[in-house]
Order: structure tokens, then C-alpha cells, then sequence
């Protein structure tokens, strides 16, 4: 993982439209930088759906949610209309930003020992410096504990 105080690493990956976005697009915005190993699966559609739930308030503090995982664009695109998420969710098969941002690692369930995407968030500040790390986060209170740090209150 990444620490407080580095350079977001950049990247160009495609949306859930195919079209090509970077992190540098969002340069002088506060990005929430969200990984989760993949769509449609119970705890990534309640992370999501909380996201998009209080998309509102993140635009009010003027911050863009970005969800990475390794699905295809096809796959972002029904996740996206099935659960009217709002952001943007990027698809990164080749793992370029899971890899970059440390969160391809080794995960154990039911003894069993895989390689995956570890559900984690980076908030990135407008200079597009890494300002808080949150790694191994819950579903359910992700975007919550996102926005009480966004509006100062953590």
C-alpha cells in the first residue's frame, strides 16, 4: 500500500464506456479513489451502492469517486445501470493501478490462499497527493467513514 504523502501514482484506464480516463484528469479535485475486487458480488454492490447513495454530498465537498477493479467495461456497465451508480467505475484487467497502489495481494478464505484486489480507498488531494490511506475497508461503512473525514470530522 501506499503511504500518506505520496504522489498518486497516474494512470489511463477505460470506464464503463470504454473511454479512456486518467487520474490527471481530476486534477484540482479531491478524488476518493476506491479498489474492490468485483462487481455485482454482495459486499462490492453494498460498497457501491453506499457510494452512490451519498454522491451528492461527495459533489457538495467537491470530491469525485473513482471505483477500480479488475472486471471488464461490459461487466462496469451492467454493474453501473443494474444499481444507478452515478461515478465513475474504471476497468483495470491488466491490474496497471491495482499494482501501482498495493492493493494486489495475497488474501486467505477458508484456508485457501489467492492472489486478489484487498477492498481499499485512497482520498487524493487536489495536488494529487495521497492525503488519506484506508486499507482491508468494510462495505457497509466505507463511504461513511470517507465522508466524515471529508468534512473534517475524523
Amino acid at each position: 500500500m501506499l503511504e500518506v504523502g505520496t504522489k498518486a501514482p497516474d494512470f489511463t484506464l477505460p470506464d464503463k464506456d470504454g473511454k479512456l480516463v486518467s487520474l490527471s484528469d481530476f486534477a484540482g479535485k479531491r478524488v476518493v479513489l476506491y479498489f474492490y475486487p468485483k462487481d455485482n458480488t454482495p459486499g462490492c454492490t453494498r460498497q457501491a451502492c453506499a457510494f452512490a447513495g451519498a454522491y451528492e454530498e461527495f459533489k457538495t465537498l467537491d470530491a469525485v469517486i473513482i471505483g477500480v477493479s479488475k472486471d471488464s467495461a461490459a461487466s462496469h456497465q451492467k454493474f453501473a445501470e443494474k444499481y444507478g451508480l452515478p461515478f465513475v467505475l474504471l476497468s483495470d484487467p491488466e491490474l496497471t493501478a491495482i499494482q501501482a497502489y498495493g492493493v494486489w495481494q495475497e488474501k486467505k478464505l477458508y484456508g485457501k490462499v489467492s492472489m486478489g484486489v484487498v477492498r481499499s480507498t485512497y482520498v487524493i488531494d487536489r495536488d494529487g497527493v495521497i492525503e488519506k490511506v484506508m486499507p482491508k475497508v468494510k462495505p457497509d461503512t466505507n463511504a461513511g467513514e470517507i465522508l466524515d473525514y471529508l468534512r473534517g470530522q475524523v
